[in-house]
């Protein structure tokens, strides 16, 4: 039983096992057949899209080519109609240049004619010419043995007649000019210049070489003249001054051509008399003392100089001269008043002219400059001023209008021609300045010298002070023409000649007097 047992166990299990391999096999199988199935249906959808996919493609790519060729033909046409028009205007311009062509030939045959017949005419004329000389020469020998006289003679007689007519012409000419002139720009000049000498008015000082000072008594002359004279020398060599003590009560005179000398000599000896110790080392303090307090001084006119006149930057050792020119004068015009007043005139006249006013002004008050200087420097005070300003950094314009005031170079600028203007102004109105009787006449007798000594000239005034000269000509060898050309070379001749303030009025008169006696 028991091996029966195990056989049949033996046999349940062999069955049991085959029967799970078989079943194994056919799941197996199925599972590989359902495998297969999907494979088929995934290649069959592959080859489908890439078919659908590949006529996509080329469907997009027969539209590309499409619209590529479509493009390219309408560029095509465009390029052909562009081609067209050009052929065109080539063609047009091949008609146009064929027409100028035939038309330049056309002138030029008719150019050749004209020239054919121009050589025909120079030949005539030259055969006429020559003929016409022929009897030029022919008439011209008839001629001179009827009047006696030769070719170059007549010639030389109708040459001086056309020059005498042509110089009345001239003259002519010469007087319509001025007279326009006068209309235009004398007026406006004169407008200019009186405006602006109604708009400023100065105070003038008359400075001289001396200086009176005042004393509490008549003992004090003998105590500032000292025991043998020693505190007056010791006065006068510290000062450089002359102490003049004559019969004058009370008064004691200080002599000297610098007014800085005499100016610190007035301060040392009121010290000295205020003080009552009068003694030689005393006066040598005293006068160093004033000297210091005077150069102080001078800087503060300087400064005030510069603000008065509203002139500013201006180098400090320019500031100290122009506090010098307080002590300076030119013809007893106080030479600093005078720079201001051609500072302001030439403000004034700059503004008029629409030119730069702040410039005007600076070259107007340091004009003069030189003149603190010139007793110690070698040469014109223009000059050294432009020198001076120059050393300080001035501008070129200025230095130039400096150097230029006096025609000591000529001037090339407007603001140059200005300062000459108020510099004259301020110089030659009446009252600013004064001069020696002998230097008065003398210019009076070299302008009336002047005048004479043209050829026509009978007599010749200086009237107004100098002002004016009035020429009286010859009626019989001046006409009316000739006057206005004398007028203007007596003009020159003085502007080159003569050193004179302000402007010479020249006139000349020229009449004609018939005398008759009734009996």
């Amino acid at each position: 039983m028991d091996i029966l047992s195990f056989v049949l166990f033996a046999v349940a299990v062999l069955v049991g096992l085959a029967a799970g391999a078989f079943a194994h096999r056919t799941v197996s199988a199925k599972r590989v057949g359902d495998a297969n199935d999907l494979a088929r249906r995934i290649v069959e959808e592959a080859r489908k899209e890439a078919q659908a996919q590949k006529k996509e493609i080329l469907v997009q790519g027969q539209n590309d080519l499409f619209n590529q060729k479509r493009e390219l033909e309408n560029e095509f046409k465009e390029r052909e109609r562009e081609i067209k028009v050009r052929e065109r205007k080539l063609n047009e311009m091949g008609d146009r240049l064929e027409e100028k062509l035939e038309k330049a030939t056309v002138k030029e045959q008719e150019l050749l004619g004209v020239e054919k017949d121009l050589a025909r005419k120079e030949r005539r004329l030259a055969e006429s010419e020559e003929f016409l000389q022929t009897r030029i020469d022919e008439q011209e020998q008839r001629l001179s043995q009827v009047a006696g006289m030769t070719t170059e003679e007549a010639r030389a007689q109708l040459f001086a007649e056309v020059e005498a007519r042509t110089r009345h012409e001239a003259a002519r000419m010469i007087r319509q000019i001025e007279t326009e002139a006068r209309e235009t720009a004398d007026r406006k000049a004169k407008d200019i210049l009186c405006n602006v000498i109604q708009r400023y008015a100065g105070d003038y000082v008359n400075e001289q070489t001396v200086t009176a000072v005042s004393l509490p008594s008549e003992d004090m002359k003998g105590r500032i003249i000292g025991r043998e004279g020693r505190n007056i020398r010791a006065l006068e060599a510290a000062t450089g001054v002359d102490l003049i003590i004559d019969d004058t009560p009370e008064t004691v005179i200080l002599s000297a051509y610098s007014p800085l000398r005499r100016q610190v000599a007035k301060m040392a000896l009121e010290r000295l008399i205020q003080d009552g110790r009068i003694h030689p080392a005393r006066i040598e303090g005293i006068v160093q003392k004033c000297e210091q307090e005077l150069d102080v001084q001078v800087r503060e006119v300087g400064e005030q100089a510069t603000f008065d006149a509203g002139v500013h930057g201006i180098h400090p050792e320019i500031v100290r001269l122009l506090g010098q020119l307080r002590y300076r004068t030119s013809f007893t015009q106080n030479v600093l008043q005078h720079s201001l007043e051609v500072s302001a005139l030439c403000g004034m006249m700059a503004a008029e002219l629409g030119m730069d006013v702040k410039k005007a002004k600076r070259a107007g008050l340091l004009h003069d400059i030189g003149k603190a200087v010139d007793h110690e420097v070698e040469g014109p005070h223009a000059l050294i001023g432009a020198d001076i300003a120059k050393k300080y950094n001035e501008n070129q314009d200025i230095i130039h209008a400096i150097a230029a005031h006096h025609e000591d170079q000529r001037p090339s600028t407007a603001l140059a021609v200005l300062v000459q203007a108020a510099d004259s102004i301020s110089g030659a109105r009446p009252g600013a300045r004064k001069e020696l009787l002998e230097n008065y006449v003398k210019r009076l007798e070299d302008l009336e010298g002047i005048a004479t000594s043209f050829d026509g000239v009978s007599k010749a005034y200086a009237i107004q002070a100098g002002r004016e000269i009035r020429v009286m000509v010859n009626s019989d060898s001046v006409d009316d023409d000739t006057t206005y050309i004398l007028c203007k070379d007596i003009a020159e001749k003085i502007e080159k000649n003569m050193t004179y303030p302000g402007q010479i009025r020249v006139t000349v008169i020229r009449e004609r007097r018939a005398v008759g006696f009734a009996k």
